[in-house]
Order: structure tokens, then sequence, then C-alpha cells
């Protein structure tokens, strides 16, 4: 099938011409920011958001049920520690209540933890979730970029990091991982936080599409055994709730320790605990979640491969699309719009540079309208 060299040759505002790179969105969500970015007006229509890959089904529906009865929380301060939440946690997880910390949003997390290596030498393994990078280097942190390989699965070279480990006081990985949807094979994981703990680097595992996988692991249960592990947990991309900000943090007490004086009081509202204690016994939901989420993945990505799209191997919600030929697909992303859909840029992605995009697993009857926009797209391809 033919590549769309005939409609990239087409003056359709390259990035970095028209649109300014620096201007577009950090983030996927909120399209309006994109669009603005790009310079081009909404379609009449409304748009599909393929670039936030939160649960597509919405938030459990006993978070509705029980919202008014959230609104007398709101009268006094919030508890410091979210101790019930934490209480919750630490049933469901196995572990103590001095191993978490509870934040506002993973994202409060990563900036914390940035700050608790502040200065220092840190190793992120991109391309990878901008706001490591972004939260290290606002804390003054020197940061170093260990480029995965399309060509080797974007897997994990446990010996290429290891080399890259001396001299560093921490490194970033998130497993799954975003933009990717690669899950890392769990032995290497453990390996390379053997050999970090040699170098006396922190490993910082960001799990926080842990629920969409089809066989999930985590690493808190070797929180203590490894002393120089931190796992970061999400409740927002599950439970479909980015607005509420609820995130946890899981440690050794030593880290702990260390990490909670860092860390400003009443960060976490009493309306997000009370909804993270409810989210934790939605266990149905998310089992349901995932089953309909890794069918529809399944059954999006073996039609984009039938037209002759190149794609990671993702095991999550999401997953990165490019053409046989690798070139900028700002044309694309686009056309998209026109269609009524949004996709993730990859422009701050390292290594990814704007030859790729990302979309979220969506809905049946809206991922039907994806394929339906990228076979139009390959039509004119083919017409040009």
């Amino acid at each position: 099938m033919q590549l769309c060299i005939a409609l990239l040759l087409r003056p359709c505002c390259y990035f970095g011409l028209e649109a300014d790179v620096l201007s577009l969105p950090a983030h996927g969500s909120n399209p309006k920011h994109l669009l603005q970015a790009l310079q081009v007006e909404s379609p009449n229509h409304h748009l599909i958001d393929f670039s936030v890959n939160v649960n597509p089904f919405g938030m459990p529906a006993s978070i509705r049920a029980v919202w008014n009865g959230l609104l007398a929380s709101i009268a006094d301060y919030p508890d410091p520690e979210s101790m019930a939440l934490k209480i919750e946690l630490a049933k469901r997880e196995s572990i103590g209540i001095e191993n978490m910390m509870i934040g506002n949003g993973a994202a409060e997390l990563v900036f914390l933890l940035a700050n608790a290596f502040r200065g220092k030498d840190i190793l992120i393994v991109d391309p990878t979730f901008s706001e490591y990078r972004s939260a290290c280097e606002a804390h003054g942190c020197r940061v170093h970029s260990y480029q995965l390989r399309e060509e080797n699965g974007w897997r994990l070279d446990v010996e290429e990091i290891v080399q890259k480990l001396p001299g560093k006081a921490a490194l970033f990985i998130c497993n799954p991982n975003n933009p990717t949807g690669i899950r890392y094979e769990k032995e290497s994981v453990i390996t390379m936080i053997e050999k970090a703990e040699e170098h006396h680097v922190m490993v910082i595992i960001d799990e926080a599409f842990y629920d969409f996988c089809d066989e999930p692991y985590t690493l808190i249960p070797y929180i203590e055994k490894f002393s120089n592990l931190a796992v970061l947990r999400s409740f927002t991309k599950m439970f479909a709730i980015p607005g509420i900000r609820l995130g946890w943090l899981a440690a050794s007490k030593e880290m702990m320790t260390r990490f909670s004086k860092l860390k400003p009081h009443w960060s976490v509202n009493a309306v997000a605990e009370q909804i993270g204690i409810q989210c934790l016994a939605e266990d149905t939901f998310v089992e349901q979640s995932v089953i309909r989420l890794k069918n529809e993945r399944q059954r999006v990505t073996s039609a984009l491969k039938e037209m002759n799209f190149v794609l990671s191997n993702s095991n999550t919600n999401y997953y990165l699309l490019r053409e046989h030929e690798k070139q900028n697909l700002e044309t694309l992303l686009r056309f998209l719009i026109k269609e009524g859909i949004t996709a993730r840029h990859t422009e701050n992605f390292i290594g990814l540079d704007g030859n790729y995009l990302r979309f979220a697993v969506r809905k049946h009857e809206e991922n039907n309208v994806l394929l339906e926009a990228l076979e139009s797209w390959r039509n004119q391809c083919s017409s040009s």
C-alpha cells in the first residue's frame, strides 16, 4: 500500500514551521490546547479524544451514587495523612501504612521524588512520561537519558542501562511504559533493581497503567527487600477520575521517612480520599474494564496492521502508531482533527520526534470511527 508522500508534500504547516513545537500541549486530554497550538478551528461535530488514556467507560457508578454524601467532608480540613485510605490500601497490598504516601495525583509525588534528589544526576528510560524530566529539571537535577529502541521491541536492555548507573542518584522507569504500552519482563526489572542497589541508585517504578495489563504484576511486594525501590500508582487512569487528583507511593519505611518530610500538609482533599476508598471496592468494574479493553485493543490493532501501519506491541490501553516509512505525522494529526478525532502527538517524547501518534483504546463505536478515518486516509494515499 502506498505511503502518503503526496499528502505530506502539500503545504500543510509542519511542526516547527507554522506550529510551534514548544506551544504544543505536554500531555493528552484538553483537545482545545492542541487545536490552538496547531492554529486550526474545531470541527462542527464532537471531537473524540484518543489522546487521553483513561478508562473510556467512565467512573464507576458507585462514585456517582455516593457523591452527594461526600459534600459534608469539605466543611473541615482533610486528614493530612489520609489514614483511612492508607488502611484500606495496606489491607489490599499487604504492606504497612508506614510504607505508603498518598498524593495529589501521581504527578505531585513525581515532583516530590525529584525534590528528594535535588541537584543530583538522574537517569530516565525514554521515551516516557515527560513529567519525570520536567520535575527533575525544575529541581536542578542533571537529567540523563537511556533511549529504548523500536528494533528491540521497545524493551529494556538491562546490561546497557546498568552501564549508565554509576554516578546516578535515581532511575525513573514507567512500567507498563507510556507511550509504548510495553510491559517489561519482571525478571529484567528485578535484575535492574539489584544492579542499581549495588550502585546506590534509587529505582522509581511508575505503575500508573498497571490495572490495564492483561496479566499484571506489581513490584510493591519488593519494597522492603529493596530499600532502593519506590513504586508509584494512580487512581486516575482505571477509574477515570483525573479531575480528582489521587495517587500513591510505596517504598521502604526508611525511604518513606525521608520522602514524608517533603510533602506539604493537606495536599490530598477529603473528597479524593473517600473516592479512593470507594474505588478500592470496585474489583468487578476493573475486571470487566480490562476484558473489554483487551478485546477492543486486539480488534483495533489487528485492523490497523491490515492497513499497513506499524504499531507498538502494547499490553495496556494505548499504543503507538507510525507509517512503514518513518516520517513526521503532523499531516495525519491534522487530517484526523478534521475527521473529529484528536490523537496524542509525540513531539515531546524523547526519540519519537513526532514520527508516531499515540492512540488510546476507546469504546467499540468510537474505535470504529477511528478505523474508518484511517481507512479514508489510506484511500487518499493510494489515490494520490
